[in-house]
Parts: structure tokens; C-alpha cells; sequence
């Protein structure tokens, strides 16, 4: 049985995902990719376990530099649990489809997700999320960053993988 990666009440799940479209944002290759962007946003919004997720308008100056690269898409994000940003990307219709098609859109990246723990209340920056990035390729999951299928509780532990039906 897989062991819960739960926050605790002085920690929630900070999460990065990065992706790069195969031509320009603004190709018609995007278009339909970019239309169904603002629902998917607002089905997390709107769903349980979302504490907060960067928009460019409220990121400091290397924030927004970071997120206008023309090719490059980035997600970042606090949520209550893993649970809750599980749920959301593999049991969220919109979303699950949209994954299903990201090879549509997106080159494949060896890296492009990464959770850590963060402090009650903490709003990660671009950069952070980068270098946590950076570090799961460098080094692989350790309780700075890790991935969904190579987890670390709060307090830093290894846990248990999950079932590969756990999604």
C-alpha cells in the first residue's frame, strides 16, 4: 500500500511544470491548445486543493522575464497536498485531455516536473521552481525536489512509490 504524501498544517506542495511548444506561441498549430487555456486555468482555480498559482501580472521583474520566453510555458503553483494536484491533473476531463494531446504541441523535455514542501503561506518564485527543476535532472527525486512517482513527505522521508493504477 502507498504511504500518503500528506502536508502537514506548517507545509503544502509547491509544484513546477515546464513545457516548450514545438513552433512560436502564436502559430496556428497553438490555437487550440491556447483557446481551452483560460477553462483549464479556471477548472483549477475553481476545484479543491489550489492555495495560489503564479500569473505573470503579480511575479517581480525575473519572474516575468523568466515566463516571456516565446517558445516556453510555465506552471507554478501551492497546493494543499499531492492528492489535491493529483486529482486535478489526472481526473480533471479538460486537463487529462489536454495532456493526452501534448505532443501535439510540446517538445519532449527530459524534465518537466517538480514538487517540493514549502512553509504554510510561501508563494515560490519562477526562479525557484527553475532551480528545483534543475536539481531533480542533476541529482533525480530527493525531498528538495521530487516527482509524483518517486515522492517525500513533508519532513523530508522517502515514501513509498505508487501503485502505477494510483494515478
Amino acid at each position: 500500500m502507498t504511504e500518503p504524501a500528506v502536508a502537514t498544517a506548517e507545509h503544502h506542495l509547491a509544484h513546477i511544470n515546464v513545457a516548450r511548444f514545438r513552433r512560436p506561441k502564436a502559430d496556428p498549430a497553438n490555437a487550440e491548445f491556447l483557446a481551452a487555456l483560460d477553462a483549464v486555468n479556471a477548472a483549477a482555480d475553481g476545484g479543491d486543493g489550489l492555495l495560489w498559482r503564479f500569473t505573470p501580472a503579480e511575479g517581480d521583474a525575473e519572474d516575468r522575464r523568466l515566463a516571456a520566453d516565446p517558445h516556453g510555458l510555465l506552471n507554478l503553483s501551492v497546493w494543499t497536498d499531492p492528492e489535491a494536484l493529483k486529482a486535478f491533473t489526472y481526473r480533471d476531463p479538460l486537463h487529462r485531455a489536454m495532456m493526452r494531446r501534448r505532443r501535439d504541441w510540446f517538445d519532449r523535455l527530459d524534465v518537466t516536473l517538480a514538487l517540493w514542501w514549502v512553509p504554510a503561506g510561501t508563494r515560490p518564485t519562477l526562479r525557484e521552481g527553475l532551480e528545483r527543476l534543475a536539481r531533480l535532472a542533476r541529482l533525480g527525486p530527493t525531498a528538495e525536489a521530487f516527482t509524483f512517482v518517486r515522492p517525500f513527505d513533508a519532513g523530508g522521508s522517502a515514501l513509498a512509490a505508487p501503485r502505477p493504477d494510483a494515478a
